[in-house]
């Protein structure tokens, strides 16, 4: 049995970036200068580019990469619910699981969403 689609035309991807970025920014004071949406079935992976705080990137340099990892864990997941939201409202369908990474060089944030089945019509 074959899942129906999901299909989301580029205004809802740029919204959902737009969104997320938003939320980021009110979680650190700077939200990241670039993101980009892609949706699949029922994967929706947002990459944000150059999200780093000033303090986040002092601390990179110094060496405490770690910290800043360890940092942005705890505002993601702080986050992880305003975030869902955006992600459901906007492609009218529950998310099943989500899941944050992070890199440092280069600064990359990705929130991964996989929305829930559907059920057969």
């Amino acid at each position: 049995m074959t899942e129906p689609r999901t299909t989301i035309n580029g205004s809802a991807q740029a919204e959902i970036s737009r969104r997320l970025v938003q939320i980021m920014k009110e979680h650190t004071g700077r939200g990241p200068a670039r993101a980009r949406t892609t949706v699949s079935d029922d994967l929706v992976v947002c990459v944000m580019r150059a999200g780093f705080t000033t303090a986040e990137q002092t601390l990179v340099s110094a060496g405490h990469a770690d910290t800043v990892h360890e940092v942005r864990e705890g505002i993601q997941e702080s986050a992880k619910a305003s975030m869902v939201a955006v992600v459901e409202a906007v492609t009218g369908r529950a998310v099943a699981a989500c899941m944050s990474a992070n890199h440092v060089d280069p600064d990359l944030a990705v929130e991964i969403f996989v929305l829930e089945q559907r059920s057969a019509a």
